[in-house]
C-alpha cells in the first residue's frame, strides 16, 4: 500500500523547528519509511513504493517531488513508458508555473510537494483525486498525508482528536463530504486539482470540473463516440502498462465490460483475469453476463460466491479514517486479497465512476440542460422525449420541469441533504452551514445547468483508495474510468448528447458496441447487492440492534429511534429502511465510537 507523509515548516521559526524535529523522527526511526526529500523546512517520506506504479519523481534541484504515477498527455498515441523521467524543460515548467504545468501536461495518480522561489511550500493533488491527500496544522508545522493512521502515529498523544459534528451530520444526510472539511476537527482535505500554500494556507483551484461544463463541446454524436472510445482505450491501457498482471472486477454490467474489453489480448501485454462475485437473489447473480463478456474478450474469468459471514466486529477494528467508510463496498475485500495473492496480481481494476462519467442518472435533467444551453429550438422536443424516457416520466413533465428549472433553478441542498426516515428531523435542521461543507466551486455555480452540475459533483468525488480492513495486504485499487483526460472529455459533452435516444451511457454503449456482446450493449438492468447485504445484516442483527439503539447516534438524538427499532424488529414494516441504509448507520456509529471513546 503506497503512502506518504510530509512535514513542512518555516525554518526561521524556532518553535516550528523544534516541533518538526520531533515529528521528523517518525520517518527517520522507521526502516519501512523511505525519506525521498529532505530540505530545510520540508521533509517527505514514502512507504510501499513500487517502480512503475507508485514512485517518487524528483524535481529539478531537489526542490520538490511528485509522488505516485504520472503519464504524459502527449503519449496518448503510443504505449507509455513504465518509468517516466521528466526532462529539464518539464522540470522548469512545473516549478515556474507552481504546478499548473503538471495539470495541463500530465495526468495520473499523484500528489506533488515542492518549494517555490519565494520559499513557501506548495502541495498539489491531481485532478482525479485518486491518491488521498489531507493536511493538519500543528504547532506551526503542516503535516500532509495520505493515510490517517500515519499522521496519528506521528503525532502520538500530542494532539487531541474530536468529531466535527456539523460535517458528520452532513455525512449522515448526504453520504459523503465533497468539500475541504472532513468529519474530524482540524483535518482538512486537499481537493482534487487544488494547490495549497502550506505557509499562508492560501489555496488555488488549478483544475475545476465546472470549467469543462461551462464550455460545452458541440461536436456531433459520431465524433463524440469516437473520442470516448479513444480516451477509454488510452487511459485503460496506460494504467495496465504499470502492472505485469492484474485483476478486473467483472460484474457483467456495461462499465466493467467496457473496461474488460480494453484489456483484451493484443491490447496489453499484462496478464488479465476477470473476477465475478455472485450470490443467490433476483439481481445478485450476473454470471451469465460476465461469461458472455469474458468469452467475447478472450480472457479467463474467476467466479466466487459472496460470503455472507462478514463479522461486523471488523468495522470496529478497522483502520481509523477521516470520515466513516461505508463498508458494503468492501464486503468482497478479503476475497479480492485471496485471489490477488493466488494469481500474483498486485492491482485490481474496477469500472467505478462509469455511472457518473458516462451519465447514468434516471432523471429529466438533460431536458433542462438542453433548454439552458440551446434554448427553445426545434431540437428541444426531441431532447425532452429522450429525457422523459431516461427519467421514466411523461414528456410533458420533462418539459415542465425543464422550464421550471430555467426560471427558478433548484437549490443544491435539495439534492445533497436528503431526508431519511431513520434519522431524526433535527439532523437536517442542525447542519448549520451546508455550503461550507461542499466543494467551493459548487457553491455559486448556478450558471451551470442542473444535469451537468450533478454530474460534475458525482464524477469528481474521489473513490476510496485504501481498504480500511485488509490495509497493507490489499491489492491496489485502480479506476481507469475516472482518469483526468476521460473526465475532461465527458464533462464537456452535454448531458443530452451523452444520453441521446433516452438511454444512460448511450454514447459509451455505441463506442464499444463492436467489442461486446449485444446482450451487454443493450442491457438496461443493473445487478445489485440487495440480497447479500440483507443476509449480512440478518446474521449480525443482534449486534446491530445493540450498536444503533444504545449507541452514540441514538444518545445524541441523531436517529429516529422508533423507526430504527421497527426496521430492526424483524417484522414487516412500511418504513423505507433498506439494509444498505442500516449498514451505513452502523459504519457511522462504529466510526464515532473510535473517536468519542
Amino acid at each position: 500500500m503506497f503512502r506518504f507523509i510530509a512535514i513542512a515548516w518555516n525554518p526561521s521559526w524556532d518553535r516550528a523547528c523544534a516541533t518538526a524535529a520531533r515529528l521528523g523522527d517518525f520517518g527517520q526511526d522507521r526502516i519501512d519509511w523511505e525519506p525521498v526529500l529532505l530540505r530545510p523546512g520540508l521533509q517527505v517520506y514514502t512507504r510501499g513504493a513500487k517502480p512503475g506504479a507508485n514512485e517518487a519523481i524528483h524535481l529539478q534541484g531537489g526542490l520538490g517531488v511528485v509522488l505516485g504515477k504520472l503519464f504524459r498527455r502527449c503519449d496518448s498515441e503510443t504505449a507509455p513508458a513504465r518509468h517516466l523521467a521528466l526532462t529539464a524543460a518539464e522540470n522548469r515548467s512545473i516549478l515556474e508555473s507552481e504546478g499548473r504545468a503538471l495539470v495541463n501536461g500530465f495526468w495520473g495518480r499523484y500528489v506533488a510537494i515542492f518549494q517555490t522561489a519565494s520559499g513557501s511550500t506548495r502541495v498539489l493533488r491531481d485532478p482525479s483525486g485518486a491518491l488521498p491527500c489531507f493536511r493538519i496544522h500543528h504547532e506551526g508545522v503542516s503535516i500532509v498525508f495520505s493515510w490517517l493512521e500515519d499522521a496519528l502515529a506521528s503525532l502520538g498523544t500530542a494532539r487531541p482528536w474530536a468529531v466535527q459534528w456539523d460535517a458528520f451530520r452532513a455525512f449522515l444526510l448526504g453520504g459523503k463530504l465533497a468539500g475541504r472539511q472532513t468529519a474530524l476537527e482540524g483535518v482538512l482535505q486537499i481537493l482534487p486539482g487544488e494547490s495549497i500554500d502550506l505557509h499562508d494556507q492560501g489555496s488555488t483551484l488549478l483544475w475545476n470540473a465546472l470549467d469543462f461544463a461551462r464550455a460545452p463541446n458541440h461536436c456531433s454524436a459520431d465524433e463524440a463516440v469516437q473520442r470516448i472510445r479513444q480516451h477509454v482505450l488510452t487511459c485503460t491501457m496506460a494504467w495496465a502498462s504499470c502492472y505485469d498482471s492484474l485483476l478486473v472486477r467483472l460484474s457483467g454490467g456495461v462499465d466493467s465490460s467496457i473496461l474488460f474489453s480494453c484489456l483484451a489480448p493484443g491490447k496489453t501485454p499484462a496478464d488479465v483475469i476477470g473476477v465475478n462475485y455472485y450470490s443467490e437473489g433476483s439481481d445478485s447473480d450476473e454470471r451469465v453476463y460476465a461469461r458472455l463478456t469474458a468469452a467475447t474478450v478472450g480472457r479467463d474469468l474467476v467466479e466466487r460466491q459472496r460470503d455472507p459471514a462478514f463479522d461486523l466486529g471488523q468495522v470496529l477494528r478497522s483502520a481509523r479514517t477521516c470520515e466513516p467508510v461505508r463498508y458494503t463496498g468492501w464486503l468482497n475485500g478479503a476475497a479480492d486479497l485471496r485471489i490477488a495473492t493466488a494469481y500474483g496480481a498486485p492491482a485490481i481494476f474496477t469500472g467505478a465512476g462509469g455511472d457518473s462519467v458516462f451519465f447514468e442518472f434516471a432523471d429529466w435533467w438533460p431536458a433542462a440542460d438542453y433548454l439552458a444551453i440551446r434554448g427553445l429550438d426545434a431540437g428541444f422536443p426531441v431532447a425532452a422525449m429522450d429525457a422523459a424516457r431516461l427519467g421514466k416520466v411523461s414528456v410533458w413533465r420533462a418539459m415542465g420541469q425543464a422550464f421550471k428549472e430555467r426560471v427558478a433553478p433548484s437549490r443544491l441542498e435539495t439534492h445533497l441533504l436528503g431526508a431519511s426516515p431513520l434519522l431524526a428531523e433535527e439532523v437536517r435542521l442542525a447542519v448549520e452551514d451546508w455550503r461550507r461543507l461542499i466543494h467551493p466551486a459548487q457553491r455559486d455555480a448556478t450558471d451551470v445547468p442542473i444535469g451537468k452540475r450533478m454530474q460534475t459533483m458525482s464524477a469528481t468525488h474521489p473513490v476510496t483508495y485504501y481498504s480500511p480492513f485488509e490495509q497493507e495486504a490489499a491489492p491496489e485499487l485502480v479506476n481507469p474510468l475516472l482518469s483526468q483526460p476521460l473526465l475532461e472529455l465527458c464533462l464537456s459533452l452535454p448531458t443530452y448528447l451523452l444520453t441521446q435516444g433516452g438511454y444512460g451511457r448511450a454514447l459509451a454503449r455505441r463506442a464499444f458496441a463492436q467489442d461486446l456482446p449485444p446482450q451487454i450493449v443493450n442491457r438496461r438492468s443493473k445487478g445489485g447487492l440487495a440480497e447479500h447485504v440483507s443476509e449480512v445484516l440478518m446474521r449480525n442483527i443482534q449486534e446491530v440492534r445493540a450498536m444503533l439503539l444504545d449507541g452514540q447516534l441514538a444518545r445524541r438524538g441523531l436517529l429516529n429511534r422508533a423507526n430504527v427499532e421497527e426496521v430492526l424488529s424483524g417484522r414487516p414494516s412500511a418504513i423505507a429502511g433498506h439494509a444498505s441504509q442500516i449498514h451505513g448507520l452502523v459504519a457511522a456509529q462504529a466510526w464515532v465510537d473510535r473517536w468519542v471513546s
